[in-house]
């Protein structure tokens, strides 16, 4: 490949498209951006906020399943999950969405999914839940049972 014609593929963190990039744009300085969503290509990946009003635009519209931690900040074990949460964020972008919802200042959607304890993670696809993973539980198990589903 020449330098002109040297380009690399992205993929989108927000909707799963490929991207390609060309190098020197990269090289310049410019930060690309999706051309299908227009969402930067280059920002951290981490997880969305979703809440009661949220989650229909958030979850249900997705065009990517989605990972669901069902949280509060009062809990030890919601606590000791939260680096794993964001590290599958960024491993899994593209591939996954993943989303953080608070169940104490949103109960509504915890009462929609008969969230009875948490940490729960919820796995949906267009809103439904496809799979759910209850209680604090170590990243590789997470990463198999997503694996499973998201391919």
């Amino acid at each position: 490949m020449s330098a002109t014609s040297e380009a690399e593929v992205i993929k989108c963190p927000s909707c799963g498209a490929n991207n390609r990039v060309p190098a020197q744009k990269r090289r310049e300085g410019l930060e690309p951006v999706c051309g299908r969503c227009k969402a930067p290509l280059s920002a951290t990946v981490r997880p969305v906020i979703v809440t009661d009003a949220n989650f229909a635009e958030e979850v249900e519209r997705s065009p990517l399943p989605v990972l669901l931690d069902m949280w509060a900040p009062w809990c030890g074990p919601c606590r000791m999950i939260a680096p794993v949460i964001e590290q599958l964020a960024a491993e899994l972008a593209g591939r996954l969405k993943v989303g953080k919802l608070n169940t104490d200042e949103n109960p509504m959607t915890g009462s929609r999914f008969n969230v009875r304890s948490i940490p729960t993670l919820l796995v949906l696809k267009d809103g439904r839940e496809i799979d759910r993973l209850v209680g604090a539980m170590p990243k590789q198990e997470i990463l198999r049972r997503l694996e499973a589903l998201v391919g």
